[in-house]
């Protein structure tokens, strides 16, 4: 999808966040020494089909690369975004990842 979300970052709730007609997809994340980990992405039915996730896939990447901070990928839809994308997975942390 080509549309562009405004993807804010809820520091106190360690999630990134896109807010549409009444409804917020997430993508939550733990801080882990050098690392930040992508646990798990909502997206509302509503809000499904759109892109949303996708844009905070990225979002969170850009996140992660401005903070200096690998990737650990707990979430099944950043790893299939990972699939879509390679482009990303220079950022993944290569000791969490090695035998995935």
């Amino acid at each position: 999808m080509s549309e562009s979300y405004e993807v804010k970052h809820n520091k106190e709730k360690l999630q990134f966040e896109v807010a549409l007609d009444g409804e917020i997809a997430v993508l939550s994340y733990r801080l882990y020494k050098k690392d930040i980990a992508m646990m798990h992405t909502t997206v509302p039915k509503e809000m499904e089909g759109k892109g949303i996730a996708s844009a905070l896939a990225r979002f969170a990447f850009q996140y992660a690369e401005d903070q200096h901070k690998l990737v650990m990928v707990y979430c099944p839809f950043v790893s299939g975004f990972i699939k879509k994308h390679p482009e990303y997975r220079k950022q993944l942390d290569p000791e969490y990842h090695r035998n995935k």
